[in-house]
């Protein structure tokens, strides 16, 4: 699903030449779930940004769903981010001006999706991440824990083969940090996507399946996480029932 061959991502700052990862080598089977930690400047926002097409590599190739992320086109990684990728940020990204039902159909309206089937899909993920009473308010309307379910919902409404998220729970105090990652176990455990967590807090990454850990640009632990099954599964067979979620990843 996810391949990195001597990633390599550098940066000026001032005068300083940084190195934010180095020649990183990473494969991630389709249906996983991996933590990303280390501290501060280890490079995992940067493998974040990478693997969503938000920033490019200085060396190396960086393979997602058989698309070569790291040296597409501009069209084509729009193509990636608009069909294959959901992104949960740190900070929500909902639109103001739309209402919660209206930010998640949004993706779907994008793919040219009627807006009938699009806000069905929207009312249905709703319902998953428990805010269906709230689909008709704006996002200035909601709790900082309700807004990164709306990102949530947002962000699996086109069915994206990888989810990414970039410390989903930096914000959330501990009772809305625990319903996130409720969330991301149902994910996991219906394969609903790929899902790579960047995160510092230990138990975030107690949850997931894998932990990969960052020292100074490059790998420096790859275990066995603590989450329900630890490490990788066996592909699965999906059922054909059209109510389901999400379409289930197969290896």
């Amino acid at each position: 699903m996810i391949e990195l061959k001597q990633v390599s991502r550098r940066y000026r700052q001032g005068d300083n030449l940084v190195v934010a990862l180095d020649r990183v080598n990473l494969g991630i089977a389709a249906g996983e779930f991996v933590a990303i930690t280390g501290e501060s400047g280890s490079g995992k926002s940067t493998l974040l940004h990478l693997l969503g097409g938000l920033d490019r590599p200085d060396e190396g190739e960086i393979w997602v769903d058989g698309v070569a992320v790291g040296s597409a086109s501009e069209k084509e990684l729009t193509k990636y981010r608009r069909e294959k990728l959901g992104i949960v940020f740190q900070f929500f990204n909902l639109l103001p001006t739309l209402t919660v039902l209206e930010n998640v159909a949004l993706p779907l309206q994008l793919q040219g999706q009627r807006l009938h089937r699009a806000e069905a899909r929207a009312r249905e993920l709703l319902d998953l991440v428990d805010l269906a009473k709230r689909a008709g308010h704006f996002t200035f309307q909601l709790s900082g824990g309700e807004m990164q379910r709306a990102a949530v919902a947002r962000a699996l409404a086109h069915r994206p083969r990888l989810l990414l998220a970039d410390e989903p729970t930096g914000n959330l105090d501990e009772v809305n940090a625990g319903r996130i990652m409720a969330l991301f176990g149902a994910i996991d455990q219906q394969r609903l996507a790929t899902l790579v967590v960047v995160t510092h807090s230990p138990e975030v990454a107690a949850q997931a399946r894998r932990v990969v850990r960052l020292r100074n640009g490059r790998i420096e632990a790859d275990v066995a996480g603590k989450g329900q099954g630890h490490g990788r599964r066996p592909p699965v067979v999906a059922d054909d029932d059209s109510t389901s979620i999400g379409h289930p990843v197969h290896g």
